[in-house]
């Protein structure tokens, strides 16, 4: 048994290394090192982090690369972008919901800030939020509680929380379709 155990921590610890690899920042220019290093800098803190930049630019592994670096490498890493998600099914993803909540609800299910506490969640094209889901998001960040949908229980969760856009948010804001409390 002993053996057995130690050949499947064997092959965990490489197949972990494999996985971060495959997430690895490859190129040696300077923009390249000024981006590890900002990611060096942002990674141990506990601090949320904004990414910014144009599709295709590699916002989610820099969103993993700050994950990988912080203390909660060893937790989860739960992602969703939020422009592919309809408005109607948000809050849902968001913050699960309770058995019999809605029509179809026929298990409790759990949402992306619970599936993410001790980790990190990653909000990409978070700029694409409704303004009302953006209220419900500020307050989770500022109190670390929520309830699932259709449900009474505040749930306690600890999420660091990483977004992304390709949007200018600072414009958003001025055209009021993002909230300057939440940015």
């Amino acid at each position: 048994n002993a053996l057995h155990q130690r050949k499947l921590e064997e092959e965990n610890l490489n197949l972990r290394i494999k996985v971060e690899r495959r997430f690895e920042l490859i190129g040696s220019s300077s923009a390249m090192k000024r981006l590890r290093d900002m990611i060096d800098m942002a990674a141990p803190a506990n601090s949320r982090v904004l990414i910014s930049g144009g599709n295709g630019t590699g916002k989610e592994l820099v969103a993993r690369a700050i994950h990988l670096k912080s203390p909660r490498h060893n937790r989860p890493f739960v992602e969703m972008n939020c422009a592919a998600i309809p408005e109607t099914l948000i809050e849902n993803e968001l913050f699960g919901h309770e058995k019999g909540a809605f029509t179809g609800a026929n298990a409790m299910k759990r949402g992306k800030f619970e599936l993410a506490d001790g980790g990190t969640l990653f909000l990409d094209e978070v700029g694409d939020m409704s303004l009302a889901t953006q209220a419900k998001v500020l307050r989770v960040l500022q109190e670390q509680q929520f309830t699932r949908v259709g449900g009474t229980k505040l749930l306690t969760v600890n999420v660091r929380v990483v977004a992304a856009s390709n949007k200018d948010l600072a414009d958003e804001i001025s055209k009021g379709n993002f909230r300057e409390d939440l940015y």
